[in-house]
């Protein structure tokens, strides 16, 4: 297991060029207090094909960092690079999926995963829309539900059609905040297989925000640890783990170990957050 402390961040197992960098980016916001740093000097680099996630104390900036890589959100300072460009808006070849599932309640199965192709910025030509829409339910286990609407579905399944909808105009990058934080256990770790399964046979770079410990190290090619508010990076952990995974992945002690390595890492975060909450309120 390697690990990268707050002294160099930046180093981990992968080589080549990155698809995408963080530059000693800053991001303040403006408060009635002043400006609140939300992130200070964070540098991180993901190359492609890595699934990366980040995890660290609620509140800290874990989303902030991940909307400047969707383009939601611009550095103060810094720069965020996407193949050696600054990236100023939003783009096709970046995915994102929220906890709130993000489907359009009027709009059937079908239509929702056909949304984004109809899109002007989607290259891909009307005559194979349907077939890629017929991919993706068939996919995500939602073909006998084509044309029913959102509110007929479970919270797995709606999840599943905000995944399918991401994944059918093809994005090069999946950027995923707590996509299943709002699931039951059960649910939760069937949707995760599925991720894994979808990732080995599509080859998607991915970032995930997640307060799970064991979702990041199950899922994940690399962990992110950041620190309290202002978030900067305190480790990155690759994870020993090779692809496809399976279920046993959580018996080997390696997991155990790293679990407990993670959650000592982030408690310390927590603890760190709250003397700062104590300061702020004397």
């Amino acid at each position: 297991m390697n690990t990268a402390t707050m002294d160099n961040p930046s180093t981990h197992a992968t080589t080549g060029t990155p698809r995408v960098r963080f530059e000693d980016v800053v991001v303040e916001f403006p408060t009635a207090q002043g400006p609140m740093r939300v992130l200070d000097g964070l540098s991180l680099d993901i190359h492609q094909g890595e699934f990366v996630s980040i995890i660290g104390p609620s509140g800290c900036g874990k989303t902030t960092l991940m909307n400047m890589l969707a383009g939601f959100v611009q550095p103060t300072q810094g720069r965020v690079l996407l193949d050696g460009k600054p990236v100023t808006e939003p783009g096709p070849d970046r995915g994102v999926i929220f906890q709130e599932y993000g489907v359009f309640p009027w709009l059937t199965v079908r239509q929702n995963i056909a949304f984004g192709l109809r899109l002007s910025a989607n290259k891909t030509p009307k005559s194979g829309h349907a077939g890629i829409v017929d991919r993706y339910m068939r996919l995500m286990g939602l073909a006998d539900f084509a044309d029913h609407h959102p509110k007929h579905l479970s919270g797995g399944m709606r999840q599943r059609l905000a995944l399918a909808r991401a994944y059918a105009v093809r994005p090069e990058f999946l950027l995923m905040d707590e996509p299943f934080g709002a699931l039951d256990a059960q649910t939760r770790s069937a949707m995760q297989d599925l991720l894994l399964d979808v990732l080995q046979a599509e080859g998607k770079t991915v970032m995930l925000i997640t307060h799970s410990v064991d979702e990041a190290i199950y899922l994940s090619s690399r962990i992110v640890v950041v620190t309290a508010r202002p978030a900067r990076i305190r480790t990155v952990i690759d994870v020993p783990f090779g692809y496809p995974r399976g279920e046993s992945v959580h018996e080997d002690p390696r997991f155990a170990a790293l679990r407990a390595q993670i959650r000592e890492l982030v408690m310390q975060e927590y603890a760190a957050q709250s003397r700062q909450q104590v300061r702020l309120s004397d």
